[in-house]
């Protein structure tokens, strides 16, 4: 008897839920029995084709207690447990960004020994190897230190810290990201396949690995992860030796950079694999609910964007079983390269992801416009990102916040009358101004946008045009300067509109 590796000592389990505690077993074992002594709950699994699940009764939240796992003669004992809240921290690098390479991290570590937060990493394994079993069996449950905190998650942190300290209860964190990765990679074929929007991730991977077998994947993998190696290490070399040099000097210099590598069954980057290998081990351990950034590696299917995000809710939320958990999800903060034209795509990713948090039920959204940086895609600062992230909890989930307070006024509508159109705005109690109001523009008949005068009105904003209005927007760059906020201090986000006449 086995149990799933997220199990372990230091644990946080969800507070006031059924609690799935689950894992492996042979067929000889036929009855094991979970309780947490300490708070008097006690029930037997269910044992079907090798694995077995026993769910525990709501509990109310405690700082430390046991979880017993008995079968026959063989006891597993897990100390020093927790009872409060756990979140799950999806995405790709900027949620795997670590808390050591954030702008206050070094400052964080030092005082996090007495925050009331714990933190679970997923083992990043592209395949079911024996790799895999071997990360597993190194990974645990840890207790904040300087030391130990240094690889979390800095979002997945800051979120923590300040829910920890709102509710009182220990806040567990489960990081499951990989920089890097689209959102196909997190999701079940069975759910691409049911949308044809999302079949080009499937078909762009299916004709790559066409005929060749699993061996000759891997070792083609294999041979990619020494050459990769190798120029990263020529690169560190050259960018420590030349500061300021740009990256098109770089891979003369350095030569061409083969990321991501040849597709196949251990390549991370492939449609559905870390569904399998990352979420799938750790499901359904009972959560809160998901938090999610990322969306900077599909910008180039914006189009699809939503449904994607949509495939993967659904899917998570049927792994955890429970199709109302919770999703917040961070909007994409301002980025571009000062050496690359402005392609608008994060726009359009933005636009996706609004869309998302208004189709899809109980999700939030934190609206991260003015946290990007030009130049660097992985911006230094996450705190505002995790307090934002904390914000739409207490309203989306927690019920002790109006929106007024964690959401920022949105676009809703407008009215054209002639050269003029004044736009209309939910959520809102008034705006902030920090600098020049800039980035809305109009286009007429012929669809092409220009800047327009804007000005405030109260809770609504008059644009004003040199010919007449059909269609507006703002903001509709991957980067540009963030002014305008709601009188809750969080950015508008950038919409567009077509008018219909």
């Amino acid at each position: 008897m086995r149990t799933a590796a997220v199990f372990s000592d230091n644990m946080v389990l969800q507070r006031c839920k059924d609690v799935r505690i689950f894992g492996t077993c042979t067929q000889r074992e036929k009855a094991i029995t979970v309780s947490v002594p300490e708070l008097g709950v006690s029930t037997p699994a269910v044992i079907k084709n090798g694995r077995w699940e026993a769910v525990l009764p709501p509990m109310n939240a405690c700082d430390s207690c046991t979880l017993t796992v008995t079968c026959g003669a063989v006891k597993i004992v897990y100390r020093n447990v927790a009872v409060g809240e756990v979140w799950l921290a999806g995405g790709q690098s900027n949620m795997e960004y670590e808390l050591h390479n954030d702008k206050n991290g070094t400052a964080e570590l030092k005082n996090c020994s007495g925050e009331n937060v714990r933190f679970y990493y997923t083992p990043k394994c592209p395949m079911k190897d024996e790799v895999l079993a071997a990360s597993e069996a190194e990974s645990r449950w840890a207790l904040p230190s300087e030391k130990s905190a240094e690889a979390w998650s800095a979002v997945g942190y800051y979120f923590a810290k300040e829910l920890s300290r709102r509710l009182g209860v220990t806040i567990g964190v489960i990081g499951c990201n990989w920089g890097g990765t689209s959102a196909s990679a997190w999701v079940e074929r069975e759910y691409l396949s049911r949308d044809v929007r999302l079949h080009p991730y499937l078909d762009d991977y299916d004709n790559a690995v066409k005929g060749r077998s699993d061996e000759e994947m891997i070792a083609e993998y294999d041979e990619y992860t020494a050459l990769q190696n190798a120029w990263g290490e020529r690169v560190e070399k050259c960018t420590r030796e030349n500061p300021g040099i740009k990256w098109d000097e770089v891979l003369r210099i350095c030569g061409k950079n083969l990321y991501p590598g040849p597709m196949g069954i251990k390549n991370p980057m492939r449609p559905c694999g870390l569904a399998e290998t990352m979420v799938k081990r750790v499901a359904p351990y009972t959560l809160a609910g998901f938090l999610w950034y990322q969306g900077e590696s599909d910008d180039h299917r914006p189009v699809s964007y939503c449904a994607l995000m949509t495939a993967l809710a659904d899917n998570w939320r049927t792994l955890w079983h429970d199709d109302s958990l919770p999703f917040l999800t961070v909007q994409l903060p301002m980025f571009r390269y000062a050496d690359e034209p402005d392609t608008r795509s994060w726009a359009y990713i933005r636009e996706a992801q609004m869309n998302f948090f208004r189709t899809v039920k109980n999700t939030g959204m934190a609206v991260a416009l003015d946290c990007g940086e030009l130049n660097n895609i992985h911006p230094l600062d996450k705190a505002p990102i995790g307090h934002r992230l904390y914000l739409q909890s207490l309203s989306e989930v927690y019920g002790l916040a109006d929106r007024s307070l964690t959401t920022p006024p949105i676009y809703s509508g407008f009215t054209a009358s002639g050269n003029t159109a004044l736009l209309r705005f939910s959520n809102c109690r008034g705006f902030d101004l920090r600098g020049e109001l800039s980035g809305f523009e109009t286009a007429g008949s012929d669809n092409v946008f220009r800047p327009a005068k804007a000005e405030i009105r109260g809770t609504e904003i008059l644009l004003t045009a040199d010919r007449p209005v059909l269609s507006v927007r703002y903001k509709w760059v991957n980067y540009a300067g963030v002014e305008l906020y709601g009188k809750n201090e969080i950015p508008v986000p950038p919409f567009r509109d077509t008018h219909d006449i």
